[in-house]
């Protein structure tokens, strides 16, 4: 079986906007998200309640809030993969 590495299999929120990720093949870490909030559609994680309701999409394999907002899990795992190797 073909493990897709850039599938998310566990996220929570933590404080100031960070995101814990898992991904299939056991990689997991945290991601700054301070950056985004309040630009364009991220304007919705003013609201920190919406913002902790972080959940996996089943379709896409990715973090997601609402029906609008999801992250590409490639661009978190190269940020998680950076942060590991500095």
């Amino acid at each position: 079986m073909v493990v897709r590495k850039e599938k998310i299999i566990a996220c929570k929120p933590l404080a100031n906007y960070y995101l814990w990720i898992r991904f299939a093949d056991g990689l997991e870490g945290e991601v700054d998200l301070n950056h985004l909030v309040g630009k364009g559609i991220f304007k919705a994680w003013h609201s920190i309640e919406f913002f902790n309701q972080v959940h996996i999409d089943p379709i896409s394999d990715t973090v997601a809030w609402g029906e609008d907002i999801d992250l590409d899990p490639y661009v978190l795992r190269e940020k998680i993969e950076a942060k590991k190797k500095s």
